[in-house]
């Protein structure tokens, strides 16, 4: 019999490192196998570090790749990948996108010259965006309630929420704080001269503006505009509620409404107007849908909420803000103007548009108006970027624009008898993105929220005409009534009855 010997100080055997390597990455994927909703996670939950990276708006391209690559194992293993309703409408709308491509080198009335190179990366960027929402539309909304609760993505969504009035509290205590995210080091200097691309690269709480003559910040964390702030903001405050209110408890519905009234301090600061009407646009919304439904309790509840908003906003500086805001009006002659051009350059290629935005010629002043070294801000602003309707118009023309807004208003259409909590509020964010698309673009963000808004309307619309969807118990649970034809068989002596019980969704 032969007996080896080690010492202390020897290697281990040859072969243990890489079978403890392929147990570590097999147990990593079984992770990743047995938690398919991570993905989904990662993108809301991770977002303010998406954010700090300079990686936001790609965040949502860099998520599709696991959930595409899911999707086709989910293809491949026979479990069928379902679609929502008027999803031809979508793809058509991709179909229209795609076709830009034909005329991006193609001068668009009113427009001046500018690099192709440029067009053609903001064309790229934009498409693979749209094709990157697509796949997470169909990836959430194939997640069984099991993977991915519905109340867990409302949760996220509103996580998203409490992420923006952190950072909007944040713009109005230190308007000046900015960092470089490690993209600017990676990201070569000639690529960096983009003002959308070095809104990405520097982040900061707020966006330093003139708005009401001096120079002053308006939250915008964690996001790249004040525009996107806000229009982030109301979208996915709903949802917290949905999550917290609807089935929370009574400490998670005090903090909802703490939440929510926070968020009007920045929401007052950031002087979006448009936000400003948003936000009336909700409360008549749901002052409506609860009046509708008998909810009298908590329509006075909201009421009430609006009645202390409004004197704290009378008692406190606030007022005067809003009232300066509301005096300064000179962007209305920039944005009018660019929607006209917007308008032509649509007639101009009704049927695929120009693929990407076109710089206007001069200004809302004068044709001969442009950017100078004083003034490096002056005239030639983008066409398309005063709105997402204008930007579908200038970038897809009339029938991308009709066949995007056709998408989201059958959707709308389809889901207003839904009175659940989910129902409501997603109805509510895509009525919001129809008002907002005539002041806000919604690339990236806010379109990344309605399209996660919509998976949740199509989930619940299938959960609702399942049948443990049509079961409405009673006190959190419902005797289930005996098939017919069946008989009651009376239980032994010492025996227990067994209740069927149907919890709530």
């Amino acid at each position: 019999m032969t007996f080896t010997t080690t010492t202390a100080g020897a290697p281990p055997a040859a072969g243990l490192l890489p079978v403890r390597g392929r147990r570590t990455r097999s147990r990593q994927r079984d992770w990743l196998a047995s938690h398919p909703a991570w993905p989904v996670t990662a993108l809301l939950a991770g977002y303010p570090l998406w954010w700090a990276l300079g990686l936001a708006d790609e965040s949502v391209i860099i998520v599709a790749i696991p959930m595409l690559l899911r999707m086709r194992g989910w293809h491949r293993s026979g479990r069928p990948v379902k679609v929502p309703p008027a999803f031809g409408l979508w793809l058509l709308f991709l179909v229209c996108v795609t076709a830009g491509i034909a005329t991006l080198g193609l001068p668009a009335p009113d427009t001046v010259v500018s690099a192709l190179s440029n067009r053609i990366l903001s064309f790229t960027d934009r498409g693979l965006t749209y094709a990157a929402l697509t796949v997470i539309l169909l990836y959430a909304g194939n997640l069984t309630e099991a993977e991915l609760p519905r109340r867990r993505l409302a949760w996220l969504l509103g996580l998203a929420g409490i992420y923006a009035t952190i950072g909007g509290l944040g713009g109005v205590l230190a308007p000046h704080f900015q960092f470089t995210s490690p993209m600017a080091y990676l990201l070569p200097r000639s690529l960096q001269g983009n003002s959308l691309v070095q809104a990405a690269l520097y982040p900061g709480f707020s966006q330093v503006t003139d708005v009401l003559g001096v120079t002053e910040g308006r939250p915008k964390a964690p996001f790249e505009y004040t525009n996107t702030w806000g229009d982030c903001l109301t979208i996915t405050l709903p949802w917290l509620l949905v999550a917290w209110w609807s089935h929370g408890s009574r400490r998670q519905r005090r903090l909802a409404l703490a939440t929510a009234g926070a968020a009007l301090i920045p929401l007052v600061y950031s002087l979006n107007r448009g936000v400003w009407a948003g936000t009336a646009l909700i409360a008549a919304y749901l002052a409506v849908r609860l009046a509708a439904r008998g909810k009298i309790a908590l329509l006075a509840l909201l009421c009430a909420a609006l009645a202390v908003a409004a004197a704290a906003v009378v008692a406190t500086p606030l007022q005067g803000l809003i009232t300066s805001r509301l005096q300064h009006q000179q962007s209305n002659s920039i944005r009018g103007s660019l929607s006209a051009t917007a308008i032509q350059d649509a007639n101009a290629a009704p049927l695929t548009g120009y693929g990407d935005t076109r710089h206007q010629q001069g200004s809302a002043s004068s044709i001969t108006i442009g950017p100078t070294a004083q003034c490096p801000s002056c005239g030639q602003f983008a066409v398309g970027s005063n709105g997402q309707l204008y930007l579908l118009l200038v970038c897809t023309g009339w029938l991308g624009t009709a066949l995007f807004l056709a998408f989201f208003a059958y959707l709308a259409w389809r889901y207003r008898r839904d009175k659940t909590p989910y129902g409501m509020a997603g109805v509510l964010v895509i009525l919001l993105s129809f008002f907002y698309m005539f002041a806000y673009v919604s690339v990236t963000a806010p379109l990344e929220f309605t399209m996660l808004a919509v998976a949740l309307l199509w989930r619940n619309d299938q959960w609702r005409r399942s049948p443990d969807g049509r079961v409405e118990p009673a006190a959190g649970s419902r005797r289930v009534k005996p098939a017919a034809g069946s008989r009651r068989v009376k239980p032994a002596a010492g025996s227990r009855r067994v209740v069927l019980l149907a919890r709530r969704p």
